[in-house]
């Protein structure tokens, strides 16, 4: 038995992130986990969305941001106004070794109540005894797939989550449901790899981001209306970038607008990768079934019928915290939450004391920035503030240039 005042389950932008803030906080961290694994296994050439300040983590400035990363030398050739997947996997490695050069890449299998806080018990037999934990552990658990295509066989349909390599689909034809950058992007990288490609959309259009357009049209007053978290529309962006403010509005007021600020939608970049790529807008599977030849019979709610080598789900995630499997029941009996999420205090801790959660779950509690990298900013300092005793939890990005 191994004793820890805190353990950060999870080493991804949200576990570095919560290890950064603590440690500047005086707070001794024990992180576990396989450092940036859910990002290691997204497509290969896949560029992140979000904006270049909006992808540093723990921080839009400062010793382990992006721009620090880049001008330590270590960086990936020159980072431009979009990151791609390798440098983003190459600057969480140089943050890793910023913040926690010892991870414990061990697994988790149960987290559990303990008359001094937590027992952890990890892959190898292992057990660790935390005060207090940090769930740091993503969104790989809350992975969506529509209810017709439950139980087909994996040779057929997955997720967009589950490939690395796209190329594997050249020469075949492929059906990606979605309207998000997740759907779209996959239907760009395959049509890329030589895929026949139809993406299956269920709104009437595809929302396109401006990618800054009217920002860089604002000049220096752009900072009024956007913040550096890169979530939402212009003047909505700044909003949700403040959790204390957004939080304190009616939930009827709330729920409209992170819906509003993190609807599916495409990078404007994307919309040309798209020419050559069949999209069918207002619609969604009514059924889907295996043919003889190992293909995928799939019928669309306006009665069309496509046969298909397979079907790619862009269909995102829905957070449902029960769904982390080495939460006990124990823990989860004593554990608040509301449509799946946590019900988080301060310090981004939940109805369980010295529970803190990170990430998307937080969402809920601290609004939809919580979904994205930039959303570390406010979780870390959130956390150190909580759990180191730290003056104040006010950001950076919220204040107004």
């Amino acid at each position: 038995m191994t004793d820890c005042e805190v353990a950060i389950v999870g080493a991804g932008p949200g576990g570095l992130a919560a290890a950064a803030h603590l440690g500047r906080a005086g707070v001794e961290a024990h992180v576990l986990g396989d450092p940036m694994s859910f990002w290691r296994e997204m497509p290969e050439g896949m560029l992140l969305r979000s904006s270049r300040t909006a992808s540093s983590i723990a921080a839009s400035s400062g010793p382990i941001s992006l721009d620090a990363w880049e001008a330590s030398g270590e960086a990936l050739g020159a980072v431009g106004a979009r990151v791609t997947l390798e440098q983003f996997l190459a600057y969480g490695d140089w943050v890793r070794r910023q913040v926690a050069p010892e991870v414990d890449r061990r697994r988790v299998l149960r987290v559990e109540p303990d008359p001094r806080g937590f027992e952890l018990a990890l892959d190898d037999g292992e057990r660790l005894r935390a005060r207090r934990v940090v769930l740091a552990c993503g969104i790989a658990d809350f992975v969506h797939r529509p209810s017709e295509c439950l139980g087909l066989p994996a040779e057929l349909v997955t997720h967009t989550s589950e490939h690395r390599d796209l190329g594997v689909f050249a020469g075949r034809r492929v059906l990606v449901v979605g309207g998000g950058q997740s759907a779209l992007e996959s239907a760009a990288l395959l049509h890329e790899r030589g895929a026949t490609v139809e993406v299956a959309v269920r709104a009437k259009h595809i929302n396109w981001l401006h990618g800054g357009r009217y920002e860089r049209m604002l000049g220096k007053a752009s900072p009024l209306v956007y913040a550096p978290t890169d979530v939402g529309p212009m003047g909505l962006s700044r909003l949700v970038a403040m959790p204390k403010l957004f939080t304190s509005l009616p939930r009827s007021v709330q729920d409209p607008l992170a819906y509003r600020a993190i609807r599916p939608a495409g990078a404007a970049w994307l919309a040309p990768r798209l020419h050559g790529i069949a999209l069918t807008y207002d619609t969604r599977i009514r059924a889907a079934t295996p043919t003889r030849d190992d293909r995928l019979q799939v019928e669309l709610s306006g009665g069309d019928i496509r046969v298909v080598d397979h079907l790619m789900l862009g269909t995102g995630y829905r957070v449902d915290i029960t769904r982390y499997p080495f939460l006990t029941a124990e823990l989860l009996a004593g554990l608040k939450v509301d449509g799946g999420y946590p019900v988080l205090r301060a310090g981004m801790e939940s109805s369980v004391p010295g529970l803190h959660i990170v990430g998307a779950p937080a969402a809920r509690s601290f609004g939809p920035t919580m979904r994205f990298v930039s959303g570390s900013w406010y979780a870390g300092r959130s956390l150190a503030a909580g759990i180191g005793r730290l003056p104040g939890t006010r950001t950076d990005y919220e204040r107004v240039a």
